[in-house]
């Protein structure tokens, strides 16, 4: 892109610098968050034996992991420093996967709170140990589809010289045509689509058990409505990422420069801002993750007497 190299230059060069230690700030910040919350599930036995709890760390071990490798590629991207083809294809497998993981498992989690609210004769039996592990793995095989589809249309348009080129590691490379991309985004407008339905079926039950609950099930119950509002909030902020790549494509059309400029604010404020701000208004809104979280100290290595 010999048109852009003023981007690699000068003042240019600077401001890239700026975004990048930004970012890396931003990123140092919210993975020592994340951890403390993870730490802090460890911690005690009810959090990984209670399917929320569970479905919650799986969230927070996605998003950290998501933080760490997209601030990589965001590195990469913003150098210009370029890998192998068939690497490229790893990594962003990889990162497309648990993209899709953390909605997905938001989605999971509304439907254990119907469970348990609507179904609570069965929510033992439903939201086991052995049910949950199953859970995870259904959740990963759901969000590999769409790295799958996206990559079955790429290995049978590129010839196997492309795969041994040496390119910057961005999503664009492997949409070759047009139609890919439209296939790409039609993609995630269904599983956005899907998510949706999920949220507004779940709420629309836990309303009606609400209204017809009365004392401490009516109190419980409520309880459980505000926990799907928040899902649906925490959700929200993810499924706007899956908007993203038509955002993105249609501002490249105009400008790489305002292509570079606006990918940079939807990583910050839809991709890394969500990715720790909503698992810690989860974390600290629940009392008891919220007593173990006090139970230590910051690091986690001395117990306190509370």
């Amino acid at each position: 892109m010999a048109d852009n190299s003023s981007l690699v230059g000068g003042q240019s060069l600077r401001r890239i610098n700026e975004r990048v230690i930004i970012v890396q700030i931003l990123v140092m910040i919210f993975l020592c968050i994340n951890l403390l919350l993870i730490m802090t599930f460890f911690k005690k036995e009810c959090f990984y034996k209670t399917t929320r709890y569970i479905l919650f760390a799986v969230t927070l071990l996605s998003d950290s992991f998501l933080l760490f490798m997209t601030n990589i590629m965001l590195i990469f991207n913003y150098f210009q420093l370029t890998m192998p083809v068939w690497f490229c294809i790893i990594i962003s497998a990889v990162v497309i996967l648990y993209f899709i993981v953390t909605p997905v498992t938001l989605t999971a989690m509304t439907l254990e709170r119907y469970v348990a609210i609507c179904m609570p004769l069965r929510h033992g039996e439903l939201c086991s140990q052995s049910s949950t592990v199953n859970c995870i793995l259904i959740i990963h095989a759901l969000s590999s589809i769409p790295f799958i589809i996206v990559f079955s249309i790429f290995f049978g348009s590129a010839s196997l010289s492309f795969y041994t080129q040496y390119r910057v590691c961005v999503a664009e490379i492997f949409i070759l045509y047009r139609w890919q991309d439209d296939i790409r985004a039609g993609v995630y407008q269904v599983y956005f689509m899907l998510m949706c339905i999920t949220i507004v079926f779940c709420y629309v039950k836990i309303m009606k058990v609400a209204k017809a609950a009365s004392g401490e099930q009516r109190k419980s119950t409520w309880k459980g409505l505000r926990t799907v509002i928040l899902h649906a909030f925490q959700l929200l902020l993810c499924l706007i990422q899956l908007w993203l790549p038509l955002i993105e494509t249609a501002v490249l059309q105009i400008s790489f420069k305002l292509f570079i400029f606006v990918r940079y604010i939807n990583y910050i404020i839809f991709i890394l801002a969500p990715r720790c701000l909503s698992p810690l208004i989860y974390g600290l809104r629940d009392e008891t993750f919220v007593h173990a979280l006090k139970s230590y100290d910051f690091f986690g290595l001395t117990k306190r007497n509370i």
